[in-house]
């Protein structure tokens, strides 16, 4: 976590916030872990999902764990960048930096 109390994965953006997401597939369970640092010291939060990297099933199952770990409807997360990559980014409408801040925080 960032000294000032916002945490380095979550940007600001126009209509909410800007999550960065390390997503491990296959990983015997949908959850979300915490805040890791990856090794070029960009911070993200880890979250790992049982669905498969295939057609896109891995991906959905993430935003419907955002979903419910946040507690807002799917419609409110879509992904920015990232569809195929480990390291993705979601764009949450409608949530300010002090409400994720509160979230990432209550898993430290």
């Amino acid at each position: 976590m960032a000294e000032a109390g916002l945490p380095p994965c979550v940007e600001a953006c126009a209509d909410g916030v800007l999550l960065h997401v390390r997503l491990t597939p296959r990983g015997g369970r949908d959850a979300v872990e915490g805040v890791e640092a990856l090794a070029n010291g960009r911070a993200v939060l880890k979250a790992r999902v049982r669905a498969v990297p295939e057609d896109g099933a891995a991906n959905k199952a993430l935003l419907k764990l955002l979903a419910k770990w946040l507690e807002i409807p799917v419609s409110r997360i879509e992904l920015a960048h990232g569809a195929t990559a480990r390291v993705k980014s979601f764009r949450i409408r409608g949530l300010s930096m002090q409400e994720m801040t509160a979230r990432l925080l209550a898993l430290a």
